[in-house]
């Protein structure tokens, strides 16, 4: 199944993942495919409740083992004591490079960088601050109707205040019939601005597939370690169409 953004540690920081996970899979489109994603969501913690309001996320498959995204942010950010904002925020571009193929005893393994825009107003609590970069890789291991996915990188975190982190993920999916696929991951962050410690939280969650050309997805979370700073409860709730 494609998996496609994801729950984010601390927002309004945007970037893709393997929604509605966190954790990114190394899954490649097909050549001249394009899959479209529309999604709400929003993190809660001691400093307010922000999010995105509403989202796009489109795949392609631009070439045999190569994948290319871009994704767009209607963000919001509601500081707890303070005014509401709303607007655009952090574009990201992303691309996924197929290494290696699943087979019976080697897992699926992607390239999968991406790059945060700084194109969301910072001092309205709707974007970065600061351009990003995230190096990472994906790999993936299937077994009938099992998987797992494991996803790690490092975050090149521009931007006042902010510090450069790493992220890790492991997520794994059962699919219990032809509709519904559910699954659990954990996932951990050094820390991401000053001050801050590191974090560590979990979703669950999964996708409900109305047909094979479309599917909801949803998942729901908090954090283990730091959460009343970072993330005291996270949604995810979104709508794929497969073209």
């Amino acid at each position: 199944m494609r998996s496609t953004l994801a729950i984010i540690v601390v927002m309004p920081e945007f970037a893709f993942a393997g929604a509605p996970f966190q954790t990114d899979d190394p899954l490649v489109i097909d050549v001249a495919h394009t899959d479209v994603v529309l999604f709400n969501q929003q993190t809660l913690s001691m400093s307010g409740r922000s999010g995105v309001l509403a989202a796009a996320e489109i795949h392609y498959g631009l070439a045999p083992n190569l994948e290319v995204d871009v994704g767009m942010p209607y963000a919001f950010n509601f500081p707890a004591g303070g005014s509401a904002q709303r607007g655009y925020g952090d574009t990201t571009l992303g691309i996924k490079y197929r290494l290696i193929r699943e087979g019976d005893t080697t897992p699926q393994v992607s390239f999968v960088p991406k790059l945060n825009l700084s194109t969301g107003n910072a001092n309205r609590g709707l974007g970065n601050g600061g351009n990003q970069l995230f190096i990472a890789l994906g790999v993936q291991k299937s077994s009938d109707k099992f998987q797992i996915n494991g996803n790690g990188g490092y975050w090149i975190n521009n931007g006042t205040d902010n510090r450069s982190y790493w992220f890790v993920g492991w997520q794994a999916q059962y699919a219990f019939t032809s509709h519904w696929q559910l699954g659990i991951e954990l996932f951990h962050t050094s820390p991401q601005v000053v001050g801050q410690g590191p974090s560590t939280g979990f979703n669950g969650g999964g996708y409900y597939l109305i047909d094979p050309k479309n599917q909801i997805l949803f998942s729901a979370g908090r954090g283990l370690q730091n959460a009343a700073e970072t993330n005291r409860v996270s949604t995810y709730l979104g709508y794929q169409r497969s073209l």
